[in-house]
Formats: C-alpha cells, structure tokens, sequence
C-alpha cells in the first residue's frame, strides 16, 4: 500500500526531479516507510510506501528484464500462485508487486487479466518508450491523471496534481452539481477541470506525453443469471469466501477488522475467527449519548461469541467539530458521505495496533443487500429504474434549480442495463460502476491512509464477484430481504449475528449535532463557495429549523464548505470546524 506519482514529458526531456520530489510530498501520508525516485528518458516515476509485505526487500520502484521499472499501490494477494507458476522467473525479492513485471514481460498490455488484488500500478517499458498504468477492476485503488502543455502527470490523488501547479484549481461545475445532490461524483471527470480518473479495471499506454491505448478489464461477469440452488451455493459460498478472506490477510504486519455488527463485517469476523489462531482484534465505532442506531451492543456480543478482542472507539460531537476540517482536507476527490466521520475516527484509533484492516465494503453490492435493488425487482407496473434523488432538492436553497446533475447517473444506468441481466442485475452493475467507487472506496481509502493504514475489501475478489452476481435473483432477495444466501450462511456459522434480523443500516448523528447550532447557518452565509450557489437567508433558515431531510441538506452544504476551502481556495485548516470557516486566511 502507497502512494505513487509520475509524469511523462511532451518534448522528451527527463523530467525534473524537483516536480518528482513534490509528488511525493504531497502524497507522505500515503507512503510513511520510505520513498523512491525513478528517471530516465521522458518519464519520472515517485513512490511513498507503507511497508505490509516484504518489508526487508520490498522498496519499490522495482525492475525487471530490458529495463523495466514499476511502481504499484496494493496488493496482489495471488502473488504466491503467480510465482509458483512463473516458476522459470528468477525474482529478486518477496514483494507481492514483482510479478506484475514478469506478467507483462509475456503478456504486454494485458498483464493485469491474472492478478487477484487491489492495485493501481505505473510501469515504464524504456525499451517500447511508453508507460502503462493500470487500475483494479472494482477501483479499489485510486488513479487519477492530466493531460498538460508540458505533457502527462498521474498521482494517487488529485491533490498532488494540484500541488505541482500544473493544473488550475478550477471547479467543473457539473460535477460541483452532483456532489451537492448525489453526495459523490460519477464517471470519469473529477470535480477538478482537467483532472480524471483512470476507470476501474483500464489499462492504457502513454507514449509521447499522451494516452494511446486503452483496454479494460470487468468487474463483474457477463450475462444473466446462472441457475443453481441455495444447498449446492451456501457450500460453494462458504469455500469461495474462506479463500479470499484468507488471501486477504496475507500480511508481514498486524492486521484487524472493522465491526459494525451488520451482515458483511459479521461474515468477516466469523470467517476471521475460523481462520486464525489468535483472537481477532475488532474495531466498532459507537455514539454515546446520541439518538443515532449503535450497533457497538450487538457488536460486543459477536465478538464475544468468536472470541474476539473487541475495541470500542466512541465518536462524539466533540470528535465531529474537531475533525471535520481535517477530513475534509483528506477527502481532496469529494465525498460528502457522513460515515467519513467515523470511518476516520476507526482508523486512527486502529493505527494504534494494526496496519491493516479488513472491512466489508461490496457486500451490498454483489449480494443484492439495498432496498433500492427490491424496488427494481417489482414487476411492471410497480419496478422501476434505479433512481436517486437530489439531497438540495425543493428545499429552496439553489439559486437555480436544474435537473442536469442527473445526466451522468442515468448514461450509466443506461450503459448497465440490458446484456442478459436482470433489473436486479443492472441495479447491482451500476452501483459497482460509480456508487462503491467513488464514494465508499473513496472513503475508504482516504481516511485509511491519512492514517496510514490499508485497508483491504475481501467481498471485492473476482472470485466472489463472479460467484455472487450471477446468484439466481431470489437467492439474493427473498421475502423482503436482501443478501438472503449471505445471511443463510451467516445464520449457520454464526447464529449470534440474527442474520434474518431487518437491516439496521449504519447512521451518524450529524443532523442532531449540527440541529444544535444553528449560528452555523451565518457562518456558512459567509462563505464565497456557499453564495454562489445558495440564497444567504435561506441557508440560515435551514440552520435553524433543518427538520430531517433539511439535516441532511445542511451536512452536504458544510461538508462542501470545508472541502471547497481547502482544495479550491487552497487554505490549511485553522482548527476545528467554527475557527476554519471564522477565518479569512
């Protein structure tokens, strides 16, 4: 797990080492354990590692035959396989990230077809004068990337583009748009003009400072459903599951998990607790003294039941007006997601102990957990198209109300439908295109590793995926509920997790803590990014009467202002979140 950096000049000459340097800099909380430069020719190559597997040899940029020099963030949790069948390699280290460079020795551009994990990797072949970058096929791993006058730049974040002042920071209003009404961003653009992401799963190849290729790997299989029933799936569930949670914890350094003592993390643990000798080290957020659900009870009682060493982390209204800058200012590709709160909160208080957690983003998506995947199974009249509505909307905020914020989300909707699947299917597809991507990995990732730490997602393995999405609709939604293989399952290895029990859902207490200070409203009147978007007064009406859906409108609109404050207007925080948006420089 790192942070990698490059660039490829338009005219030929090496690159600077000072703009290398900066890249990594940028990006030093990503790569705490060391940091690498690579150049030669046109193309510079930065590296900030967090050391995970093979920590006496495992630096990186790494090399191979005819030059070869790569820099990767991830995991490749099959290298052991990858070795044993590139049994005529001579590798000359451990690191999970060599056998990329054998693979693309033999396979050129389609190396990645092979590789189990999560990756976002920089190769640079001398020999073909070109640099490929490749990116997992779920986008666990950021990737983002600028076409410049001076030629082409790529980081693992956004905000160590900006840093080299190669790219103005200009918003690109229509995805400003989705941010306020989606809570994420879809497709490919960022919110930064000139900035994009490298989509899940593409490969390309940079020759002269411009992309000139481009190919892509799935994440999810194509065609409907197969047809198999539940006795033959909950065996073939159970081994499948078991495996690449077990690839998963491949590890030299301690790792843990987080527990919400919802279905997916209770999978994880029960699994965990099978596979490992010494007892789990669980972490479970929890609100005290809040009228938000706390799980931290039923949590408690899991890991009492696998016994497993429990930390219970509390998240306050203190830690809420005390972080949120900060966060903010990690978030730099926006997600206005209020489980960054505690998200962020987990991972610092797990860097304590561990380097890397497992946790169980995908389940939703792949098991059909939703209750926006039970309407779109209704039969017609009553099943629709997957729809979300916009957080701003009808509230009277906006200057301007418009529905183009909506454009990006339906072409995909579009995209995913079809092929064979069923709504169900083309509902799950379209989450796994922009929902998990870029917003619950984005959130993932960022607050993981501004604490450095990894954090690694065993629900996201091509092996599950391809089991798990061609489910058999009613083996994902029976009788009401979501995930109902899953849940069987978990109801035989872990009876204490009440499987069948309705989905709780994870909620944080932001409404209840910003309900109790509605001077915000002022403050955020105050601001240029607020204004010109939104009527001043009615901002501050919605500050002092929220109500529930205007709570959460009123998070989004603060949330925004920190963020717009720091990766926009480009200033630090200035401590907690009343002294941030006080201050005018």
């Amino acid at each position: 797990m790192c942070g990698i950096a490059g660039c490829m000049t338009l005219d030929g000459t090496t690159p600077d080492a000072a703009l290398l340097e900066g890249l990594n800099r940028a990006q030093a909380h990503r790569g705490p354990d060391g940091s690498g430069i690579y150049r030669k020719d046109d193309v510079g190559l930065a590296h900030g590692r967090l050391a995970i597997i093979d920590l006496a040899t495992g630096d990186q940029p790494l090399f191979g035959q005819d030059g070869l020099a790569l820099i990767a963030n991830g995991e490749i949790y099959n290298h052991v396989e990858l070795r044993t069948a590139l049994s005529d390699v001579a590798f000359s280290t451990g690191s999970d990230c060599e056998p990329p460079l054998a693979l693309y020795q033999r396979h050129g551009l389609d190396f990645a077809a092979t590789l189990r994990g999560m990756y976002a990797i920089a190769l640079h072949d001398p020999v073909r004068r070109r640099l490929v970058l490749a990116r997992d096929p779920f986008g666990i791993k950021p990737f983002y990337y600028a076409e410049t006058a001076g030629g082409f730049v790529f980081a693992s974040e956004p905000q160590a583009i900006l840093a080299t002042g190669l790219i103005e920071r200009r918003l690109r209003l229509s995805a400003r748009d989705e941010l306020l009404q989606l809570q994420f961003t879809t497709g490919t653009e960022t919110i930064f003009e000139g900035i994009h992401r490298l989509s899940p799963g593409e490969t390309v190849a940079v020759e002269g400072g411009r992309i000139v290729e481009r190919r892509r790997l799935a994440a999810l299989p194509a065609g409907g459903c197969d047809h198999r029933n539940a006795t033959d799936a909950l065996g073939e569930l159970d081994e499948i599951l078991a495996e690449s949670v077990l690839f998963h914890q491949r590890s030299d350094v301690p790792f843990g998990m987080f527990l919400s003592g919802g279905i997916d993390s209770s999978a994880l643990l029960a699994l965990m607790a099978r596979l490992n000798s010494r007892p789990v080290l669980a972490f479970t957020a929890m609100f005290p003294g809040t009228g938000a659900t706390d799980e931290s009870r039923h949590a408690r009682l899991l890991a009492k039941a696998v016994g497993a060493e429990h930390v219970e982390v509390p998240v306050t209204e203190r830690d809420f007006w005390d972080l949120l800058p900060a966060i903010a200012a990690s978030v730099d590709d926006p997600v206005a997601d209020y489980a960054i709160v505690p998200t962020y909160k987990l991972a610092a208080a797990a860097r304590r102990s561990v380097k890397v957690i497992l946790s169980g983003e995908g389940g939703d998506e792949l098991f059909g957990g939703y209750g926006r995947y039970r309407s779109a199974m209704r039969p017609w009249p009553f099943g629709r198209q997957m729809r979300r509505h916009g957080f701003l909307e009808g509230l009277g905020l906006l200057r301007g109300e418009s529905h183009a914020w909506r454009a990006g989300f339906a072409a995909e909707a579009d995209r995913q439908s079809g092929n064979g699947r069923t709504r169900l299917q083309s509902a799950q597809a379209l989450d796994c295109t922009d929902w998990l991507p870029n917003d619950l990995l984005i959130k993932l990732d960022r607050c993981l590793m501004a604490n450095g730490v990894e954090g690694r997602v065993p629900f996201l393995d091509p092996r599950v995926a391809a089991f798990a999405y061609r489910l058999p609709d009613s083996l994902k939604v029976r009788r009401g509920l979501g995930k109902w293989l899953l849940r069987s399952w978990l109801d035989g290895v872990l009876p204490a997790a009440q499987a069948f029990s309705a989905k709780r859902g994870f909620t944080v207490p932001v409404e209840e803590w910003i309900a109790g200070h509605p001077e915000l409203g002022g403050l955020l009147a105050e601001q240029e990014s607020i204004r010109e978007i939104c009527r001043p007064g009615q901002v501050e009406s919605l500050f002092r009467a929220p109500g529930k859906k205007g709570g959460f409108a009123a998070w989004i609109l603060l949330f925004y202002a920190l963020w717009h404050r720091c990766h926009i207007g480009n200033l630090a925080p200035q401590g907690d979140v009343f002294a941030t948006l006080s201050s005018r420089a």
